[in-house]
């Protein structure tokens, strides 16, 4: 039975968040509730030298607001997409299919995107191009507090940075640039997999 998969919409996700997509047909981004801290929906994870780096996005007003997430805007007043993509290349530079996604990273990181919404929402629309995903992206229309019932999987919150490398969706270990310093690190975005396993990224 074909299921729509109800998940929050987030910033460059973690592996398991894409094996998540990767298992539905359909994928609704969830859109009417308030933006919630201490969550992905404006950072992710990667791995540098001396261990794991979060980047996040900044936000107009502060991550304390209390706003619908699709309302919630990005401060471009802070010079954040420059030092994320600094990041992102001393972390990646070296990996083995860099340049082969580099420009489209670059890419998205250069758009001035007034809300964090619809800049995750171009972010996953390229993920699911050069992951080659099937699923069909849409978004809710209205919040609902508990979806009930079969043909629903409701993933809202499942994974948060203080329980994204417990996660059961994790993929089997891949080679990473700082395994020998840092010891392998399980669940970073997706990025990580990308700049690291290129094509086999898929399986």
């Amino acid at each position: 039975m074909e299921t729509t998969l109800v998940i929050d919409n987030h910033y460059f996700p973690c592996v398991s968040y894409m094996k998540m997509l990767s298992t539905h047909t359909y994928v609704n981004f969830e859109a009417c509730e308030n933006f919630q801290k201490n969550s992905f929906r404006n950072r992710c994870v990667v791995a540098g030298s001396n261990g794991v780096i979060n980047l996040s996005v900044p936000l107009v007003n502060g991550r304390d607001q209390k706003v619908l997430y699709k309302q919630l805007k990005i401060d471009h007043t802070q010079n954040w997409q420059v030092q994320h993509w600094r990041t992102i290349t001393s972390c990646y530079q070296k990996a083995p299919f860099f340049e082969y996604f580099a420009p489209g990273v670059e890419s998205l990181l250069t758009k001035q995107h007034e809300y964090l919404f619809e800049a995750n929402l171009e972010i996953i629309t390229w993920l699911k191009k050069v992951c080659k995903l099937k699923v069909t992206i849409g978004e809710t229309s209205d919040y609902v507090p508990e979806y009930t019932g079969d043909g629903i999987t409701d993933a809202r919150n499942a994974i948060r940075p203080n329980n994204y490398q417990q996660s059961p969706e994790l993929v089997s270990p891949y080679y990473q640039m700082f395994e020998d310093r840092i010891g392998y690190q399980p669940n970073l975005s997706i990025l990580d997999l990308l700049f690291c396993a290129g094509p086999t990224a898929l399986f």
